[in-house]
């Protein structure tokens, strides 16, 4: 870390005669300080000592003039609390003879340069460090999160976040043998593991519902294959945006650069690139001239026209779209003032600061209301002009990160699948991992401040649940898709809403595997992308990125469908969903989609899944602003992760964010200032500020 040292005048308690003469000493330096002690005005620390002696009772820690000898000289007291064989030092039970060796300080910003620290038992005056190089807070080496979301509380300025607790809270700092639980094996509850273990973290536990680790990133295999087959699709997310260009202008797209980061980092920790566990990325392709488009027009031969003939040739493949509306004016003006408003938060704000853009978003009223809310409710629209153009079923705000991640030009993906991610955690987590674990309930025993886990395994039947017990902090990284079927402590109001209430999305997603990719060859051959048709409810169709024109069979991702028509398709039965998406590629591409069908494929409704209950956290308008601040309150020691407790949702990215916010959040209410700043300057010093 980079200090601005602040060169001004010592504590007016040091006299010129007390500088020219020797700093008298304790009467019994009981306990040491650390040597060559350097803090921040309006920051926060922790300092460490060392007990020389058994030293029991009261201790206080102070900050004043190297000279003093009375805690009434101190310029400002960092806390108190009692250690040892004192009664009151039970609380320090963690702590080797019950004497914690680490306290925080939370230096004033009014403090000066040249004092020291000194310890108090009993009045007596046991210790004290070097004099303290003070610095000034150096706030422009990031971009703060407090300074752009001040509006939703002082979280993410984690001095903020200190002053709101106890004092006797802040002052201590627990050992790291503290017994923590991740519930969901999902890539929040993964990257909570890493961060952990990254601070010297040992006595964690991972507690999984399914199988499998990996949550909603899922890479199916199809026919038995191994990832080096290449032949796969992903079924959950499949993509990630790198950057987009505005002009002459290449902006990259920040918050996405964490799973580039997290996945180097777990590479290097498994060997390398060509380790067993590596994960490597690979471009991926998001458009393409010839992918089908969106028509109800034909070619002669009855397949769907691609999106370049309908461009070239709109007398035959266009559609006029003045038939479809009772007042096609109308609705282009609407389109038209509404996008404007929208733009007040860019795509380009988006790229570079996700945070500032939320912020902007809701002091410009974007997450107040949907686009046909605005239309209708806000420039006075007819409903029937308004729902022509969103729907009124569409009660999602005009917060719309997506439109930028979507503006982007180049993408990544994972070779041989993004299930290798999730992956490559495996040599560190396995033995720590329940698997097949489907927690029913947390009970908290406000007596010991510690958390049971309630599940069953043996018997769905049986009245009393097994228990996993005794952890001190959890860390809850499900979906609250399915954490409102537990049971659950007496949370507050706002978060126990947010639990109950916040809105899912469903997706359901098909994919069909071909003798050969026969897509490639084509008259007009399809090279990658995803594209879209009007045949009802097949949604995108997304073409493999990996292995352009190579031998052998391949793996379509023939139907991708969200919202409203993704919950029709999840009344299907398997066999019936499969069949109507076959149909549609022989629609789409002709005789040849029947010929190379191998009768193999993969299904995944993500609402229907028993340990998801739901393909991405979707607010309704109103939710995200009114629920979000309630993560940011640890209570009862729990502390909620996953994309639904981020700023964006749906995207790997949003779990990972979480992750780096709730750890860091846990590790402020532990005292471990050291470990938090570790963290946040890994992995987010752009936004975090401590």
């Amino acid at each position: 870390m980079h200090y601005q040292v602040i060169t001004i005048l010592p504590l007016a308690a040091l006299s010129a005669f007390h500088l020219a003469t020797a700093t008298p000493t304790p009467r019994s330096s009981s306990v040491s300080f650390e040597d060559n002690l350097t803090a921040e005005r309006g920051g926060a620390h922790n300092i460490q000592l060392t007990y020389n002696v058994p030293l029991n009772g009261e201790l206080s820690i102070h900050y004043g003039a190297c000279d003093i000898r009375f805690i009434s000289d101190c310029h400002h007291t960092l806390g108190e609390t009692h250690i040892g064989d004192h009664p009151l030092a039970k609380r320090h039970v963690d702590h080797p003879e019950q004497r914690p060796t680490r306290f925080v300080w939370l230096p004033p910003t009014n403090v000066q340069t040249g004092g020291c620290l000194h310890a108090f038992s009993s009045g007596s005056l046991v210790g004290r460090s070097a004099p303290v190089t003070i610095v000034r807070r150096n706030g422009k080496r990031w971009v703060a999160a407090a300074d752009v979301m001040d509006w939703q509380g002082p979280w993410f300025d984690g001095v903020e976040y200190l002053k709101e607790k106890e004092p006797e809270d802040v002052f201590v700092a627990k050992a790291k043998s503290q017994k923590i639980a991740i519930i969901g094996g999902g890539m929040s509850g993964l990257m909570t593991s890493h961060l952990l273990t990254s601070v010297g973290f040992k006595n964690w536990t991972l507690i999984e519902a399914s199988h499998r680790i990996g949550g909603r990133v899922h890479t199916s295999y199809l026919n038995g294959t191994m990832p080096e087959d290449y032949q796969y699709q992903e079924m959950g997310p499949m993509r990630f945006p790198v950057e987009l260009t505005q002009g002459n202008e290449t902006i990259p797209i920040n918050d996405h650069r964490m799973v580039f980061q997290l996945a180097a980092e777990m590479t290097k920790l498994n060997g390398g690139p060509d380790a067993e566990f590596a994960v490597n990325f690979i471009p991926w392709i998001q458009n393409s001239p010839n992918l089908p488009a969106n028509t109800p027009k034909r070619r002669p031969d009855g397949t769907v026209p691609s999106v370049t003939e309908v461009q070239n040739d709109a007398a035959t493949y266009g559609v006029n779209a003045n038939l479809t509306y009772s007042n096609a004016t109308a609705v282009v003006v609407a389109e038209g003032q509404y996008e404007d408003w929208k733009s007040q938060v860019s795509v380009a704000d988006i790229a570079v600061n996700v945070f500032e853009a939320h912020k902007k978003a809701i002091q410009d009223g974007l997450l107040d209301y949907s686009e046909s809310g605005y239309i209708n409710y806000a420039l006075g629209y007819s409903k029937n002009t308004s729902d022509q153009i969103d729907s009124f079923g569409d009660d999602t705000p005009s917060w719309d990160y997506d439109t930028g991640y979507f503006s982007a030009t180049k993408w990544r993906t994972i070779d041989k699948g993004l299930s290798r991610l999730p992956a490559s955690f495996i040599p560190h987590v396995l033995d720590k991992t329940y698997l097949n674990t489907t927690v029913q309930g947390l009970s908290w025993n406000a007596s010991t401040s510690r958390m049971s886990i309630q599940f069953r395994n043996a018997s769905l039947l049986s009245p009393e649940p097994e228990t996993l017990e005794g952890f001190d902090y959890t860390i809850v990284a499900v979906p609250f898709s399915r954490v409102r079927l537990w049971r659950l402590p007496s949370y507050s109001s706002l978060l126990s809403r947010a639990v109950t209430q916040m809105n899912y999305e469903q997706s359901c997603k098909v994919a069909l595997h071909y003798k050969t990719r026969f897509w490639e060859h084509l008259p007009q051959p399809i090279i990658g992308g995803c594209g879209s048709t009007d045949i009802p409810n097949i949604g995108s169709i997304c073409y493999p990125s990996y292995k352009i024109n190579s031998s052998g069979p391949g793996v379509l991702l023939a139907s991708y469908s969200s919202g409203v028509p993704a919950r029709s398709l999840g009344s299907m039965t398997e066999e019936q969903h499969v069949a109507y998406v076959q149909r549609a590629m022989v629609e789409v591409h002709g005789q040849v989609a029947a010929e190379q069908w191998t009768g193999n494929f993969d299904r995944i409704c993500w609402e229907n899944n028993e340990f998801q209950a739901g393909a991405w956290c979707n607010p309704l308008v109103g939710q995200q602003d009114l629920y979000l601040p309630a993560y940011f309150h640890t209570e009862k020691n729990t502390v909620f992760v996953g994309e639904h407790t981020s700023y964006t949702h749906a995207w790997i990215w949003s779990a990972l964010e979480s992750s780096v916010r709730g750890t860091t959040q846990l590790l402020l209410d532990m005292g471990l200032v050291d470990e938090a700043k570790q963290i946040t300057e890994f992995w987010m010093a752009r936004w975090i500020r401590l």
